[in-house]
């Protein structure tokens, strides 16, 4: 049987060897071990035979089963009573018969067998091995196989093990799978036919559609008992689909088919990574609305206390005008001249000194309880949406679990991010100096003494008190000081005009300071300490954006690959 290969298969194979070593390329970057050790073995067995692995329990008959089959008069892999095939024997055409140990877990045999020029066969260690390594080494060959012989003893071909190895199989590798009841001369016919029959069952419970299922006896076959042995049927279904010039094909199929499930399985984690992408973009948007939320409706509040202080303001201001504008007019000032001429009764001087302390006092009083309950409810708000904020980083959506087949490292880091990201938020709102701003208090001179008292985001209502109380008061200080001067140069009736309006423009530049002083304190420092909560999350929106153009470059590699692939598949196709 020829083994030569046409050139398009030369070619198709130069292909597919650049495609893995791409594949590899996106192995290593996304740092997946198991996956890169996949590729790898498929690389460097891209030009080996068309490679048959047999599997099965220990004494299931597997190394009879080889010797049969290869049927060189040679005992190639050993049989015994005890287990023998304590390590991985892969068997491979040599120009002299050699065994070459590789590590103390696989060694190869080299024979001039003219069939193993077209097939190379690994033989295993049992499935029930207890064995050190023999389970991990078995399954690292399972991937790179072209066909997996699954070889039961006959007599009971239901063992959990055995089964329990088959489960383990990738699902799109279990096609490459075909079933062998060895040591059939020990069972009756009738018996026979209900195992095969029962194996058939069991397999197609298990996915397999229309599963091959043989019957042999090395035995027989190993004492020339031919037609009896079951190996007939065994060569001829090899003959059919693999050997006579079909063997290199295969392989090619057989490394386009894997290089795509072990491609595919990236592409499946890329989805994952690119949802739980999707899933922190929107809750970190959903952060920065609540922050902008909340800014508008802490203005909305300032402007509400602003309003409120002002009415007050004008209210107060108004009625003490009215009472300039009546005791000023000139039968009342006469009035009191000449009252306080023959009695003890004020002075028009003595009033409007007492004018203006009423004056003092009314406002005092008044903006002081208003901006009390204006903070408060201010200081109240800010809280909640603190609150509102550690609730959302807390029940942030989690997709990209640690455990996650192919992105457990990516997993494990945005969690860690998340996780640093909560006990930094917390210990945020826990620092009462994280409310302080140095644009209101740059010395830290004006704070009140009971901030020393506040802890952490419970400091807002003091702070703000401090601010405004600061605020307000300068202002309305600055302004009855410019009124009691004025007051105090009054001397006669003349002033009078001079004395109203002078009253009303200090009034009226108080009352536009109050509220220009206001709105720009209390904006500005909800304003600075928005900014301050959004900075915790500065860590969070780099691994955002690092993901972005990682999953970004990743998904392009795999892309390629798979475009690649599918074309190379297509080809083959139509040619071969």
């Amino acid at each position: 049987m020829s083994n030569l290969i046409s050139q398009h298969l030369q070619s198709y194979r130069a292909q597919i060897e650049e495609i893995v070593k791409d594949l590899h390329d996106l192995t290593i970057k996304i740092k997946h071990d198991e996956l890169a050790k996949m590729v790898s073995e498929l690389r460097n067995r891209i030009h080996e035979p068309f490679m048959f692995v047999i599997v099965g329990e220990v004494k299931s008959g597997k190394s009879s089963f080889v010797n049969a089959l290869l049927k060189t008069g040679k005992e190639i892999t050993k049989v015994a009573p005890q287990p023998m095939t304590d390590t991985i024997q892969q068997i491979l055409y040599g120009e002299e018969e050699e065994v070459i140990s590789i590590n103390p877990f696989l060694k190869k045999i080299l024979i001039p067998e003219e069939i193993l020029k077209e097939i190379a066969i690994v033989d295993t260690p049992g499935t029930n091995t207890i064995i050190e390594h023999h389970q991990e080494i078995t399954e690292s060959f399972i991937p790179a196989s072209d066909l997996i012989v699954f070889v039961f003893e006959a007599k009971n071909p239901y063992r959990q093990s055995a089964w329990d190895f088959f489960d383990y199989i990738h699902s799109d590798w279990r096609k490459k799978i075909i079933f062998v009841l060895q040591q059939k001369d020990l069972l009756s016919a009738e018996d026979l036919e209900v195992n095969k029959k029962g194996v058939t069952e069991y397999a197609e419970k298990k996915g397999i559609s229309n599963p091959h299922v043989f019957a042999v006896s090395a035995k027989d076959e190993l004492e020339g008992k031919e037609e009896s042995s079951g190996f007939k049927s065994v060569r001829e279904y090899i003959r059919q689909h693999i050997t006579g010039g079909k063997a290199p094909v295969l392989k090619l199929q057989n490394n386009i088919q894997l290089s795509q499930t072990l491609n595919e399985r990236i592409a499946s984690g890329l989805e994952d990574r690119q949802k739980q992408w999707n899933a922190d973009v929107e809750f970190r948007k959903d952060i920065k609305e609540t922050l902008d939320k909340q800014e508008v409706k802490s203005y909305k509040q300032v402007d509400l206390l602003s309003e409120n202080l002002l009415a007050g303001y004008d209210r107060i201001t108004r009625n003490k005008e009215q009472e300039l504008v009546n005791g000023l007019s000139f039968f009342t000032l006469l009035r009191k001249s000449i009252s306080s001429i023959w009695s003890k009764k004020q002075s028009p001087k003595d009033w409007l000194v007492n004018l203006a302390q009423e004056l003092e006092d009314q406002l005092n009083n008044e903006l002081k309880a208003k901006l009390n309950d204006g903070v408060v409810d201010l200081a109240d708000s800010v809280q909640q949406m603190a609150q509102v904020i550690d609730l959302k980083i807390r029940t942030s959506t989690t997709i990209l679990k640690n455990d996650h087949d192919v992105f457990s490292d990516i997993a494990e880091k945005r969690n860690r991010i998340l996780d640093e990201l909560q006990s930094a938020f917390r210990t945020f709102v826990n620092t009462s100096d994280n409310f302080t701003d140095d644009e209101l208090f740059p010395d830290k001179s004006t704070l009140s003494p009971n901030l020393a008292t506040g802890s952490g985001i419970a400091v807002i209502g003091i702070i703000l008190a401090t601010v405004t109380n600061g605020v307000v008061f300068d202002i309305t200080g600055g302004i009855l000081t410019a009124i009691g001067l004025l007051f105090a140069g009054f001397a006669t009736r003349g002033k009078r005009k001079k004395i109203i309006e002078g009253y009303r423009e200090e009034i009226l530049k108080g009352r536009e300071q109050l509220e220009q002083e206001v709105d720009t304190q209390l904006k500005t420092y909800i304003h600075n300490l928005k900014n301050k909560i959004d900075q915790n999350f500065d860590r969070f929106d780099l691994m955002l954006e690092h993901e972005e153009k990682q999953i970004k470059q990743l998904t392009e590699m795999y892309q390629g690959i798979d475009g690649r692939l599918k074309k190379l598949q297509e080809e083959i196709e139509e040619k071969v």
